[in-house]
């Protein structure tokens, strides 16, 4: 989500009321107690907050997004909530400030699409889980390759569709980081989302 009009527009959302999430990754993630666990594009910190529930003290959640008005909703819930176990940062998806091997899972809602270099992203996720960690993502991806002519436009990238890809070329970024056993556990039929089609996917892969 490097793209500026992406930064402002999820920005101007953090106090808003709609729901800015897609998909069930942390339903599907079987977080334990214990566990270090990372949420890629943690918008308001909503998933965050309850992961650090299920972890418990033993255990840590990082939140990580790009826009600041974001990371500010999301640590002052944690801090009315007196939630100890949890740390936003906000950061690039391409770039987190985090020692490798830091997690034992990684999640994210629908927020790879928005990224230029998602194999970038595949590989952070790599870099931070351990070995034996896991991931599980929802994300969209184009049923047809999105033209130039949208994949440019600002207001199209801030509406959530046009960095889509298709699948072929979103699994090839995934298996592409090291990851070998990739499972899809969800997948929609084609729906509408500005000028394209898309899919709605849910996947998830270990480390090894």
């Amino acid at each position: 989500m490097e793209n500026e009009a992406v930064k402002i527009r999820y920005s101007k959302l953090a106090d808003d009321a709609c729901c800015l999430s897609c998909g069930g990754a942390l339903e599907k993630s079987s977080a334990s107690p214990g566990e270090v666990c990372i949420d890629l594009g943690s918008g308001r910190g909503t998933d965050v907050l309850r992961l650090a529930g299920i972890v418990g003290s033993e255990g840590f959640v990082y939140g990580v997004d790009v826009t600041p008005g974001m990371i500010r909703k999301g640590k002052s819930a944690a801090e009315k909530l007196g939630i100890d176990n949890a740390e936003f940062l906000q950061s690039e998806l391409t770039e987190i400030p985090l020692e490798s091997e830091t997690a034992d899972l990684v999640i994210s809602n629908c927020v790879i699409n928005h990224v230029s270099r998602k194999d970038l992203v595949w590989q952070e996720i790599f870099r931070l889980l351990k070995t034996g960690g896991r991931f599980v993502v929802s994300d969209i991806y184009s049923v047809n390759p999105v033209s130039d002519q949208y994949s440019s436009d600002p207001e199209a990238i801030a509406e959530c569709w046009a960095g889509a890809v298709t699948k072929n070329e979103y699994l090839a970024g995934v298996r592409q980081a090291g990851f070998k056993d990739v499972v899809i556990l969800e997948e929609s039929k084609p729906y509408k989302k500005g000028e394209i089609e898309v899919c709605s996917i849910t996947l998830s892969g270990n480390k090894r």
